[in-house]
C-alpha cells in the first residue's frame, strides 16, 4: 500500500478495502495479497488511529472516526495474512508468521468530512465531499453550532478553536452553501443548507477540537480512588500495569483535581481483556498522548489518590506547600495553625515517611483562599481532616508562612552483598518487604545507574550488569526513564506483579565522585569524609593524583585537568594535600601531607576530565574510520546492534566525532547470516552523550544478526610529501623548508600508507599570485613530480591531495604543506664573488691614491 497525496480525491488504492459497515468508508479491512481478499490482522497491536487515518485518506474517505479490534480464534485465523500498517507516511504491509490468536481490525471513517493539514486528528483544515469531490469551507458559511456537529462526527470533543486560514487557505473547489446546524445533528450534511459562490482568500474553516479523552479512576469508594480508566473514541478501557508508576500517578491525581497519589496497586483480572498500554517514556504533562497502543492484558491498574490534601511545588511527591480541599476549593495553610503532629498526620496519609523538615514559606507563598482554622492532631489519625480544629477562624496569614513540608522517603534503598553499601544488589522496601529490583524494557545503563548511586549518597557509578539466577522470585519492578529523570525510587517503581530471574547489580565509589561534568567521566571532584562531601583544592592535586581517580572511576587515563572547570569550590573543602604515586587503587589509599587546608582561592577547586577508555573502534575495513561498529565492554570486544532500530545518521555523526574522524559520511544498518554475541545500545542515548558505553542497556537477549556499518569523512591517513631522494641541489632539512639550486632539477614525492588500491595525488603549488594544479594516478601508493631546471617562479608552498573513490563516495586527504625557495647556482656565486672581490680591491686602489694625494 503506497502513500499518495493526502489532499487527491482520486487517489483510490485497489489493494484495500472496508467490508460489512454501513458504507464503503466503514468495516473490517481487508487487503488484496496474491489475487485474494484476506484480513489484516493486528498481532502486534501496533495499529493506531493514526495508522487507521492514513487507510481512510488511501479510501478517499473523510477523517478517522473509530478504530476497534475484534479477538479472532487460532482456528478461524489460520488463513489471514498477518501484516500491520508501519507509518501514517510510509504505509507499508509486512508480513509475519501466523503463529499467535490475533485480532482483526474495524475501522470507521466519516463519509464526507475531513481535516487537513493539521497538528493532530481532531485539527485542520475542514473539506467536505460531495460528487466524489473535496471542498474547502468559506468561514462566512460555518459558525460554531456547525463546528460542534462536526467534531461529534468525527468522534472528537468539543470545538476549541474556529478560525479562517487557521490550517492554510481556501483549495479549489470551493462548498457553495452556507451551513445552518441546530447543533445535535449526527453529520454536517444532516444540516440545512442556502447556496453562496465564492470565498475571500483566508476564509477557508481551519478547526481545533478538543482530543476526545477522558480519565477515571471507577469502582472505589471515592472519585479519587478506584480502577484507572481512560475513555478514548467513545470506549472506556482499563490501563495496564506495566510501565506504570507512581510520578505518572500523581500527575494523573492533579488532572482529576484529587490530592497527591497515595498507592498504585495491580489487581488481577480471570480473562485478557484489551487495555490500554503505557508507552514506557511516558511525560507525566502530557498523560493523554502516553496511551496509543491496545494490548491484551489481565492486569488491571488501580489507583488511589488522598481526597483532600496535596503538597504541591515540591521536589518530590512528598515535599511541597501544603493544600487542604474543602468545599471544591483547595487552601494554602498557614503554619501558624500547624504543628509537628498535624504533619506526621499528612505524611502518613500521603504514603512517606516522618516529617523531617518542616517550615513556613519553604515551598513558596501563601496563595488564596486560606484554610481558616486551627488543625490540632493527636497524631494517630490517618488523614489530616478526621484531625480536631479550632472553633475560630482565621482570614489572612502573614507573608512567608504558608506550610511547606519535607516528608522523608524512608529508608528503602539499598545494595546487598557487596564489599560495601555502595556495591551490590539493588533492592527496595515496600509495604515492609525488602525485594530486589529488575527493569521494565531492558533498557537500564550507565545513566541510570549515575542516579541510584546519587540516591545511596555513594560516588560516580563505576558499573552495573543485569545478574541472571536460576530461580524466578518476587521482584520489584522499575521504569528507567523515570529513574533518569532523577525522579526518586519511589516514583518510578511500577504497580507490575511478576517474579524475575533477574535483578540489577550496581557499582559505585565509595569516596570519590565527579559532579556538575557532561559525562561520568568529567566534573568537579569531591571527596567524601565522615559522611560529608568536599570539593579539592587545585593546589593540593596533581597529575599523579589525577591518574588514580580516573583508573578508580573506570575511566581512561586524564585528559584536562584544570582548576574551576565545572564550578568553584563549595564547602567544605578537602584539608589535606594528595600526595599519590599514581598505582594506588583509590584515592582514599594515597598519602597526604601532614599539613591541614580551610580555605580555597576563586577558581581553584580541581576540574576533572577523564579520557573514555579507547573502547569503541570500526573494523573490517582498511581504515580506522570505517567499517562495522564494536564496542569494548568488561574486557570483551563485540559488534554493537541498536535495541530501538532508529539508528540514524545523527547517531553514526556521534561515533565519528568519539572516533575523532570527522563527520559521517553514511551508515547502514546490517543483517549478518548468524547471530552472535552483540552490545546493545540505545542510539537516543547516543546522539545525547559523550560516551558510548553510558549507552549501553542490560538486555536479557545477548545474540543477533544485526550490526551497524559507519563510514566516517576523515576515512583516508595524511598523505606525506617531500623531496625525492635523488634530487639534486636540495640544501636544506625538509622540516625547515626545501631548497633548491637555480637551474637544478628536482622531484617532490606525494606518498601515503597503504589503504585502498588506485586512486590519484595532485599537487598543488600556491604562490601569493597564482595556484597551479598537478595530477599524477598513484603507484604504489605514491607519485612523483619531476620539475627540471629551477627557476624563482618554482618558488612557493606545495601540498599534496590524495583522491580516490570507494564506497561509492569521492575520498580526499591533504598532506602539510612544503615551503620551497630556489637560490642562486653555483657558478652565479662564483661570478658573484670574484664581481665582489674586484670592486673591493678597486676600492682599495682609489682609497691608496687619494691618500698619496
Amino acid at each position: 500500500l503506497c502513500a499518495e497525496d493526502t489532499h487527491s480525491s482520486t487517489a483510490v488504492t485497489d489493494d484495500v478495502k472496508l467490508v460489512g459497515g454501513a458504507s464503503h468508508c466503514a468495516g473490517s479491512l481487508e487487503k488484496k495479497h496474491q489475487g485474494d481478499w484476506r484480513a489484516v490482522n493486528d498481532q502486534y497491536y501496533d495499529w493506531n488511529l493514526t495508522s487507521a487515518a492514513a487507510v481512510c485518506r488511501q479510501l478517499n474517505c473523510g477523517s478517522v472516526v473509530s478504530l476497534r479490534r475484534t479477538r479472532v480464534s487460532f482456528v478461524a485465523f489460520n488463513n489471514i495474512i498477518t501484516e500491520y500498517l508501519i507509518s501514517d507516511t510510509e504505509q507499508l504491509f509486512n508480513m509475519w508468521p501466523d503463529e499467535a490468536p490475533s485480532s482483526s481490525l474495524e475501522i470507521t471513517c466519516s463519509d464526507s468530512v475531513r481535516l487537513v493539514n493539521g497538528t493532530n486528528l481532531c485539527s485542520g483544515r475542514l473539506e467536505v465531499k460531495s460528487n466524489q469531490s473535496w471542498s474547502s469551507v468559506c468561514e462566512d458559511d460555518f459558525n460554531l453550532q456547525d463546528a460542534e456537529v462536526v467534531c461529534r462526527e468525527l468522534g472528537c470533543g468539543a470545538p476549541a478553536v474556529l478560525q479562517g486560514a487557521l490550517y492554510g487557505d481556501v483549495e479549489a473547489p470551493v462548498w457553495t452553501k452556507e451551513f445552518h446546524c441546530g447543533g445535535s445533528e449526527s453529520a454536517l450534511l444532516d444540516c440545512d443548507s442556502s447556496v453562496r459562490n465564492t470565498c475571500s482568500s483566508g476564509k477557508a474553516v481551519g478547526i481545533s477540537c478538543s482530543e476526545p479523552g477522558d480519565i477515571r479512576l471507577f469502582g472505589g469508594a471515592s472519585r479519587c480512588g478506584g480502577t484507572l480508566e481512560i475513555k478514548q473514541w467513545g470506549e472506556w478501557k482499563p490501563v495496564d500495569e506495566r510501565n506504570w508508576n507512581l510520578r505518572l500517578a500523581d500527575a494523573m491525581c492533579g488532572q482529576l483535581d484529587c490530592g497527591s497519589v497515595v498507592s498504585i496497586t495491580s489487581r488481577r483480572s480471570p480473562v485478557k481483556k484489551p487495555m490500554w498500554g503505557v508507552k514506557s517514556d511516558c511525560d507525566a504533562s502530557s498523560l493523554l498522548k502516553c496511551f496509543t497502543r491496545l494490548l491484551y492484558s489481565s492486569s488491571i491498574l488501580e489507583v488511589t489518590c488522598s481526597d483532600s490534601v496535596r503538597l504541591v511545588n515540591g521536589n518530590s511527591l512528598c515535599s511541597g506547600r501544603l493544600e487542604v480541599k474543602s468545599n471544591q476549593l483547595w487552601s494554602s495553610v498557614c503554619d501558624a495553625d500547624f504543628d509537628q503532629q498535624d504533619a506526621e498526620v499528612v505524611c502518613r496519609e500521603l504514603g512517606c515517611g516522618a516529617p523531617s523538615v518542616f517550615k513556613g514559606g519553604l515551598y513558596g507563598q501563601v496563595e488564596a483562599p486560606v484554610w481558616t482554622k486551627e488543625f490540632q492532631c493527636e497524631g494517630n489519625e490517618s488523614a489530616l481532616l478526621d484531625c480536631g480544629s479550632s472553633g475560630s477562624a482565621r482570614n489572612t496569614c502573614s507573608p512567608g508562612k504558608a506550610v511547606g513540608l519535607t516528608c522523608s522517603d524512608t529508608d528503602n534503598v539499598r545494595l546487598v552483598g557487596g564489599a560495601s553499601r555502595c556495591t551490590g544488589i539493588l533492592e527496595y522496601k515496600r509495604h515492609g518487604d525488602w525485594k530486589a529490583v529488575d527493569n521494565l524494557g531492558f533498557d537500564w545503563d550507565l545513566r541510570a545507574t549515575a542516579v541510584i548511586c546519587r540516591w545511596l549518597d555513594c560516588g560516580s557509578c563505576t558499573s552495573t550488569r543485569k545478574k541472571t539466577d536460576s530461580l524466578e522470585r518476587s521482584v520489584w519492578w522499575i521504569n528507567t526513564s523515570c529513574v533518569q529523570s532523577n525522579s526518586t525510587v519511589k516514583e518510578c517503581v511500577t504497580a507490575r506483579e511478576k517474579s524475575s530471574s533477574s535483578s540489577l547489580e550496581i557499582v559505585c565509589s565509595e569516596s570519590v565522585r565527579l559532579v556538575n561534568g557532561n559525562s561520568r567521566c568529567s566534573g568537579r571532584l569531591e571527596v567524601k569524609s565522615n559522611q560529608s562531601w568536599s570539593s579539592v583544592c587545585e593546589d593540593d592535586f596533581n597529575q599523579q593524583d589525577a591518574e588514580v581517580v580516573c583508573r578508580e572511576l573506570g575511566c581512561g587515563a586524564p585528559s584536562v585537568l584544570q582548576g574551576a572547570l565545572y564550578g568553584e569550590a563549595e564547602a567544605p573543602v578537602w584539608t589535606k594535600e594528595f600526595q599519590c604515586e599514581g598505582n594506588e587503587s583509590a584515592l582514599l589509599d594515597c598519602g597526604s601531607s601532614g599539613s591541614a587546608r580551610n580555605t580555597c582561592s576563586p577558581g581553584k577547586a580541581v576540574g576533572l576530565t577523564c579520557s573514555d577508555p579507547d573502547n569503541i573502534r570500526l573494523v573490517g575495513e582498511a581504515s580506522r574510520c570505517a567499517g562495522t561498529l564494536e564496542m569494548k565492554h568488561k574486557g570483551e570486544w563485540r559488534p554493537v546492534a541498536d535495541w530501538e532500530s532508529e539508528w540514524d545518521q545523527k547517531s553514526a555523526a556521534a561515533v565519528c566525532r568519539l572516533l575523532d574522524c570527522g563527520a559521517a559520511v553514511s551508515t547502514t544498518m546490517t543483517d549478518d547470516s548468524s547471530d552472535r554475541l552483540v552490545w546493545w545500545i540505545k542510539s537516543s542515548c547516543v546522539q545525547s552523550t559523550s560516551a558510548l558505553l553510558e549507552c549501553v542497556i542490560l538486555s536479557g537477549i545477548t545474540e543477533t544478526f544485526y550490526g551497524l556499518d559507519v563510514i566516517c569523512s576523515d576515512l583516508l591517513a595524511q598523505p606525506n610529501i617531500s623531496p625525492a631522494p635523488s634530487t639534486d641541489g636540495v640544501s636544506k632539512a625538509k622540516q625547515q623548508g626545501l631548497q633548491v639550486l637555480m637551474g637544478t632539477n628536482f622531484t617532490i614525492t606525494c606518498s601515503i600508507e597503504p589503504q585502498y588500491e588506485g586512486g590519484f595525488f595532485q599537487l598543488i603549488f600556491n604562490t601569493s599570485d597564482t595556484t597551479k594544479n598537478y595530477t599524477l594516478p598513484a603507484v604504489n601508493h605514491s607519485a612523483h613530480f619531476l620539475f627540471s631546471a629551477a627557476d624563482h617562479t618554482h618558488q612557493g608552498d606545495y601540498s599534496c591531495v590524495y583522491h580516490i573513490y570507494v564506497f561509492s563516495r569521492n575520498f580526499s586527504s591533504e598532506s602539510q604543506p612544503l615551503s620551497l625557495t630556489v637560490s642562486a647556482s653555483l657558478i652565479e656565486l662564483i661570478i658573484r664573488l670574484v664581481v665582489l672581490l674586484l670592486g673591493m680591491m678597486l676600492l682599495i686602489a682609489a682609497l691608496c691614491f687619494s691618500s698619496k694625494v
